[in-house]
């Protein structure tokens, strides 16, 4: 009789288990699934009800990609098994990553006169 244990904190997740882990984690900081693409290897998780969004994905984006979807502020990429510490450091750099494009976003935001400022 074969009994099937649980991977171990230090045995590597294959990537489709890392991206769920990712996923899970990114919930825990309020995060949540918005889209996934046909294939489903590419889930959108958002923040809030702002237009921003955190892509997980086992395949990078093209320049295509970025220019038609310039809403996804940062990307977590999981393309080989990872522990789960390896996940967890990737999902706090995928958070800072986000927090940046954050930053990025208000910055031009406020940097680009109003209309209305425009007229005067």
């Amino acid at each position: 009789m074969s009994c099937s244990l649980p991977p171990s904190p230090a045995a590597p997740l294959p990537p489709l288990a890392a991206l769920a882990r990712a996923a899970r984690l990114l919930a825990e900081h309020g995060f949540r699934e918005v889209a996934r693409n046909e294939r489903g290897d590419s889930l959108y998780l958002a923040h809030g009800d702002g237009p921003w969004r955190l892509r997980l994905s086992n395949h990078a984006r093209t320049p295509k990609q970025r220019r038609g979807h310039p809403e996804v502020l940062a990307s977590l990429v999981v393309r080989e098994p990872r522990t789960e510490a390896q996940v967890a450091a990737m999902v706090a750099a995928a958070l800072r990553d986000y927090a940046g494009g954050l930053r990025r976003a208000a910055a031009q935001a406020s940097a680009v006169p109003s209309e209305a400022a425009s007229r005067k």
